[in-house]
């Protein structure tokens, strides 16, 4: 398009002019219909639960429900930014399709269903102590003291903070897992 710049200036200046006497300067006719919708509502800080990095978030809810989720600009690590995934965070909290409750389905069977989560807890915790009972091992072959199970391995979320990973060390070193890893690391 050939337009000089004396055109160019003519034509910003006469739309200028033109959205100034309309009322359709930048920024008001956004302001005077726009709602706050986070007034009001509870503000906590949390972690994203995708990766290693750990970008702070903010989650706005009002009455246990999720209304915004954004980066948090006082965080060291991102400063408020967030990546796609962590961007997707109040869609997966506001999923209707999301699953709320433990699901187990039985060896052989293709569908499954909801179980209560004392029944889950419980059956977990059997499971890692069958585990754990048939992997053990006191000594290695050379008849050296090892305590140690070789048939349970952990990897560690980037959730968690260095308390919860200290924990989560002392637990799984007490069932004696030497396959310990964490996703900050990998």
């Amino acid at each position: 398009m050939g337009i000089s710049r004396r055109d160019f200036l003519k034509y910003s200046g006469g739309t200028a002019v033109a959205s100034t006497l309309t009322g359709l300067a930048p920024g008001t006719a956004e302001a005077r219909g726009r709602k706050n919708r986070i007034k009001g509502a509870e503000v906590t800080t949390s972690i994203c639960p995708y990766c290693a990095v750990g970008c702070g978030i903010i989650v706005h809810t009002v009455k246990g429900k999720v209304i915004n989720i954004e980066g948090d600009p006082e965080h060291p690590i991102n400063r408020g930014s967030l990546c796609s995934k962590g961007a997707s965070l109040f869609q997966i909290a506001n999923n209707p399709t999301r699953v709320k409750k433990p699901m187990y389905r039985a060896p052989g069977t293709a569908s499954w269903k909801e179980v209560e989560w004392d029944w889950a807890l419980d059956e977990i915790a059997q499971r890692i102590k069958k585990s754990r009972d048939e992997t053990f091992f006191e000594k290695n072959d050379a008849g050296q003291i090892v305590n140690r199970c070789d048939g349970i391995a952990s990897v560690g979320s980037a959730a968690l903070d260095n308390e919860e990973c200290y924990i989560l060390q002392k637990w799984l070193r007490s069932l004696g897992l030497v396959y310990i890893e964490h996703q900050a690391r990998i």
